[in-house]
């Protein structure tokens, strides 16, 4: 099905410079799109903020000094972010674009991975979570959705410090929460305290995805889940994928 259709911002040219092409995926926070920088003719990612966050001033503001921050992150592993505008009611960042797949889609294709293949794809992410670290940085939103695998099997880390994991947003899906939640340290659950542990934590929950095809804590609410996280063991991979 073509998402495209209907929304409005494709073939809208924003700040007079990126021409928006095609979405390419909607979270909970942003919908990202293809675009191309007409000034330097080539193609990035625009991520522009939903209406109802982008009126929040405070939030536009933690928004952009986050985006400066991550501009400043400088890693083969890290999407890197090339400028943040305003136009009208769209505030947007100008990403790094990476023909290819998530982490996700791999997933859902391919079930569980080989351990090699596995370590192939986690060795980059640490890499770029490390550099993040020594910057000051958080991702605290580790998942397969943010981690891209390009075309060229290039591995990169997105969305770096500008989510939160803790969606405070009660509309979203069950879906998307339960999504969110899988990967959540317990320290994030029980006090929303995120330093780089809360990276190493949910880093290792993918591992166990990669490894085992599922993840290790299940549920059919998030409430399920979460009271997993806080009192249930991870079972060895053994247990799913015998050797």
């Amino acid at each position: 099905m073509d998402t495209t259709l209907g929304d409005p911002l494709v073939g809208h040219t924003l700040d007079g410079r990126y021409r928006v092409e095609a979405r390419i995926a909607v979270g909970g926070m942003a919908t990202v799109y293809r675009a191309l920088d007409t000034r330097l003719d080539r193609v990035l990612a625009v991520k522009v903020m939903h209406p109802g966050l982008a009126a929040d001033t405070a939030f536009v503001e933690r928004f952009i000094r986050e985006a400066k921050s991550v501009a400043r992150l400088d890693h083969p592993n890290v999407v890197g972010v090339y400028d943040q505008g305003t136009d009208g009611p769209y505030v947007y960042l100008a990403m790094e674009y990476v023909p290819g797949c998530t982490l996700r889609d791999v997933l859902r294709e391919r079930g569980a991975l080989q351990p090699r293949a596995a370590l192939d794809i986690l060795e980059p992410v640490l890499a770029a979570l490390g550099a993040a670290h020594l910057a000051g940085l958080v991702h605290r939103d580790m998942k397969p959705e943010n981690v891209l695998i390009g075309d060229d099997g290039r591995v990169k880390v997105a969305d770096f410090g500008l989510v939160r994991a803790v969606d405070t947003d009660t509309t979203a899906s069950t879906g998307s929460v339960l999504g969110t939640v899988s990967y959540l340290a317990p320290e994030q659950l029980e006090h929303g305290t995120a330093d780089p542990r809360v990276d190493v934590y949910a880093c290792g929950v993918v591992l166990y995805e990669m490894l085992t095809g599922a993840k290790p804590h299940t549920g059919s609410t998030p409430a399920q889940v979460l009271y997993q996280h806080l009192h249930a063991d991870v079972p060895p991979p053994s247990a799913a994928v015998p050797g």
